[in-house]
């Protein structure tokens, strides 16, 4: 604690203002900068504070040692980009004396050409499709069509964008007889495949069968009117043309080398409405043996997508290659999942020949007409008691009009389809044996196969 004695006694104020006593002046204050900090010398003591920090302002600036050292820095800037130009300079210097001093490259050591590292588009490269020459039989087989060989696997983007102006939009008018309404012109549609730069189009057969008008509609929005080149029941092939510029036809993959699992995409235009929709799926089987229209087909199987209106479209894989054309779905309550097409080999095969010769050459036929009564109802009005192959016209001596056939080389007969499949391996030239019943009777005769023409 604090002592009042501690502190001196304070003095009794004065009788009046007048006696009050005159406050001192206080004293100069002299400032003293700190020696440490400072090397300037101690201002005279007369001077006041302001004009201390007035003459603190004004003095002249420090020795210049920091300028010196930037000096110092620039200098050696200066020395590291002269020498790094020095170390460029001689860089170049020595790559070329290295190469004016090394030899010539070799074949094997020279660079590969673009068209080896990077392929140009097939149909930038490859020759016309259908060049009409001498009949060929074999003309499909000799690179007519157009094939990919350098082909590298895409994304499934990227083969809809290769493939989608190659796929077309086909509509049919048909005139149709209504009996007491008289006639009228019915609709269709489907798809189609461009397969040549001069407006060649693959498609089905049942898709432009008993057209009256055929137009083909391109994914620019361009319409053509089609010329029906010519049609092949047995495989659902047919062939038709347009007359137009920039075309881009579609390149043919090799449908012999599929395995099941394999992707592949559909492209066509489901509904009639729908024109280059493109579904997704894999190879679900190979050599599946269907009836379509009649008629017996080994087709490949595909989950992708295919409705009414895909018929006669592509069926692609992940190469932008036509592997199939689409032609088949098998429709039903709980049925999804299960489409068809035609392989690429046998459609090509057949697009040829039909381009060529307006039938499809090499098949066998025994010369006979014949009628496949399948029905009580046709056996009703044939007048026969059974249901089988009849002959309905023959000029070989020993078979009759009315004989049912019942055997091919040994191979039963019950209707067209086993007919059709005892003869497919068969060659121009062979001989077969043709069993018929007539009434009680079987009787053999031996046929020399002919080709088939329509």
């Amino acid at each position: 604690m604090y002592n009042d004695n501690d502190y001196p006694p304070r003095p009794s104020p004065p009788a009046s203002n007048s006696q009050l006593p005159t406050r001192p002046s206080p004293p100069a204050f002299n400032y003293q900068p700190p020696t440490k900090t400072s090397q300037r010398p101690p201002l005279p003591p007369s001077q006041t504070f302001n004009s201390q920090l007035s003459a603190i302002h004004s003095q002249p600036p420090p020795p210049p040692q920091r300028q010196r050292r930037q000096m110092h820095v620039g200098i050696k800037a200066l020395l590291m980009v002269f020498g790094l130009i020095v170390a460029i300079m001689a860089g170049f210097v020595g790559g070329y004396i290295a190469n004016v001093r090394r030899p010539a490259p070799t074949a094997d050591e020279a660079m590969p050409s673009i068209s080896q590292t990077s392929p140009a588009l097939p149909w930038e490269t490859a020759s016309q499709p259908f060049e009409h020459a001498a009949p060929d039989p074999d003309m499909v087989n000799s690179s007519t069509l157009i094939s990919n060989p350098a082909a590298v696997t895409m994304t499934t983007p990227e083969v809809a964008a290769a493939v989608r102006q190659s796929v077309v939009e086909i509509k049919t008018e048909t005139v149709r007889s209504g009996g007491w309404t008289g006639t009228y012109v019915s609709e269709g549609a489907g798809s189609g495949v461009i397969i040549s730069e001069d407006g060649y189009i693959i498609t089905n057969n049942h898709v432009i069968s008993g057209a009256s008008s055929i137009y083909v509609s391109l994914v620019d929005g361009r319409e053509f009117p089609a010329t029906l080149i010519s049609t092949d029941q047995r495989t659902d092939i047919a062939v038709i043309k347009i007359t137009g510029t920039g075309l881009q036809p579609a390149i043919f993959g090799d449908s012999s080398t599929l395995v099941v699992g394999e992707s592949a995409i559909a492209v066509g235009n489901p509904l009639g409405e729908l024109g280059g929709t493109v579904t997704g799926g894999i190879i679900s089987a190979l050599d599946r043996e269907m009836i379509v229209e009649g008629e017996a087909m080994t087709l490949l199987q595909t989950d992708a997508a295919v409705n009414p209106g895909n018929s006669g479209g592509g069926l692609f894989n992940m190469r932008a290659e036509l592997i199939g054309v689409v032609n088949a779905k098998s429709g039903g309550l709980n049925i999804e999942g299960l489409g068809f097409a035609i392989p690429s080999n046998v459609a090509k095969k057949v697009a040829g020949d039909l381009i060529m010769h307006g039938f499809v050459r090499g098949r066998t036929d025994t010369g006979l007409e014949l009628i496949d009564i399948q029905s009580t109802q046709t056996a009703r009005w044939y007048r026969v008691n059974q249901l089988g192959l009849y002959i309905v016209n023959s000029d070989n001596e020993r078979l009759r009009n009315g004989d049912r056939i019942t055997a091919v080389d040994g191979f039963p007969i019950a209707d067209l389809y086993d007919y059709t499949e005892a003869l497919k391996n068969r060659s121009v030239g062979d001989t077969v044996t043709i069993t018929v019943s007539r009434g009680d009777e079987s009787i053999t005769a031996e046929i020399t196969l002919i080709e088939w023409m329509p």
